[in-house]
């Protein structure tokens, strides 16, 4: 699967302010993940903290909290990661679903979630 690139507006506490971020779409990470310092200039607190996994096995601490954020003309808030200060901005998987998107790699962009049919309860 092919990596590709997505605007992400991050929205600050206030509802006005939105900063514009190119982030990688990557289906294989849980969460998405900001740079610390980008999330306190918009005031973004945390709200937890949790250890995480990474791809050499390594583990880490970091902090989260929710913020509004934009993506494909569509606002909604989401848990976040705060990442190491000027880490490269990526979108996890729990964005996606929120949005309602899936990954289209061969297109490099982001579509809608195709419709499920549901059984009748």
């Amino acid at each position: 699967m092919g990596a590709f690139y997505a605007t992400l507006e991050v929205g600050g506490m206030n509802g006005r302010e939105f900063a514009s971020v190119e982030a990688l779409v990557d289906t294989g990470s849980t969460y998405t993940v900001l740079g610390s310092d980008l999330l306190k200039t918009l005031a973004i607190r945390p709200t937890e903290r949790r250890r995480f996994q990474l791809g050499d096995d390594s583990f880490v601490e970091y902090d989260m909290g929710e913020t509004p954020l934009r993506l494909e003309g569509l606002e909604k808030v989401t848990t976040v990661v705060f990442g190491p200060p000027g880490v490269s901005p990526l979108i996890g998987a729990v964005t996606l679903q929120i949005f309602g998107l899936v990954a289209d790699s061969v297109n490099e962009r982001l579509i809608p979630m195709p419709l499920i049919k549901a059984r009748p309860l």
